[in-house]
């Protein structure tokens, strides 16, 4: 004894009316969040800037060492800790498994935030914040930042990056 095939053809038949209404609120629901993206994207204030520049790996570590040497206040466990003037370019360096350097930043000033990896690609995750940003070797990232809570914050890796990824942190502390 085999199985019969159903009779009929499927798209001849009488679609139920639950299903019908199902498809509709999927419709709507779909026709919803694609007008809400570009609002999101134009009004929700929440997006990375624009600015973004082409520079070699190995420029970029030497701009980032420059700044180092120029605004460098200290050292935390090997790693150089800088305070820049309110409304100076701050550069971040991602490279397997560190962010350099550690960052101290004024509350409530503006700084042009530079990232940038040296060798893979990077997440730049800012905790307790919800920050994302993915960093990729060969452009430098600006993004304007004005920090209004003083308190440290915890920079992580969160794109694999090989076998020292997960001690891949860095740090910025702001400042009353």
């Amino acid at each position: 004894m085999s199985v019969a095939p159903p009779q009929g053809v499927w798209w001849k038949e009488r679609t139920p009316r639950e299903e019908k209404l199902w498809v509709a609120i999927a419709l709507v629901w779909a026709i919803v969040m694609f007008v809400m993206m570009p609002l999101w994207h134009i009004y929700g204030k929440q997006n990375p800037s624009t600015e973004t520049y082409r520079v070699s790996p190995e420029e970029y570590v030497r701009l980032t060492q420059e700044f180092i040497e120029k605004y460098k206040v200290g050292e935390e466990n090997g790693v150089p800790v800088v305070e820049p003037p309110p409304g100076s370019d701050v550069y971040l360096l991602g490279r397997q498994f560190s962010w350099e350097p550690i960052i101290r930043l004024k509350k409530g000033e503006t700084y042009r935030l530079h990232l940038s990896s040296a060798d893979v690609l990077h997440g730049f995750s800012v905790y307790p914040m919800n920050i994302n940003f993915m960093v990729i070797p060969g452009y430098d990232y600006v993004l304007t930042v004005t920090p209004t809570q003083a308190g440290v914050y915890s920079v992580v890796c969160n794109e694999y990056c090989g076998l020292g990824h997960q001690v891949m942190v860095g740090k910025i502390i702001v400042v009353e």
